[in-house]
């Protein structure tokens, strides 16, 4: 009985010990949906884009960010949409905004929930069709998103 006991108990350690790599490869990149849907085929390219953000928040409730694009704003050139994307968020697109050239900047201030450390990636859509990114990590003392285990 001894024997079988061990052969159990071996067995299920093996297991539980390659559940959690079968379980890393089968996660899929939580942005993967929202950068394909955003950028319609096009390829992201880093650059322009520029995350302002504290790099530590002690709250994830609000989060203060300024993104901005180092792009003209006249009518043959110019920012058409910007998406905040926070991958650990229960929903990671954060914001769209809108822009035309009659925006005048393509600036946006606004302040976001975060479910703790993360890299909050933004894209941006030009006129021309091209798709831009930029990136801030934000270390998050205190979770805004509870789970909902």
């Amino acid at each position: 009985m001894r024997r079988r006991r061990f052969m159990t108990l071996a067995g299920a350690l093996t297991a539980s010990q390659a559940l959690p790599a079968l379980c890393a490869v089968a996660e899929e990149d939580p942005l993967a949906e929202p950068i394909r849907a955003f950028a319609a085929g096009t390829p992201v390219r880093e650059g322009k884009v520029v995350v302002d953000t504290p790099r530590l928040a002690d709250n994830g409730f609000s989060v203060p960010l300024k993104i901005s694009v180092e792009n003209a704003m006249t009518p043959a050139d110019y920012v058409r949409a910007i998406v905040i994307l926070a991958p650990r968020n229960p929903r990671p697109v954060v914001a769209t905004y809108h822009l035309t050239p009659k925006s005048g900047k393509a600036t946006v201030s606004t302040r976001v929930r975060l479910n703790g450390t993360q890299n909050v990636l933004v894209l941006a859509r030009l006129s021309d069709g091209s798709v831009w990114s930029g990136t801030a990590e934000v270390v998050v003392t205190e979770s805004a998103c509870l789970d909902e285990s």
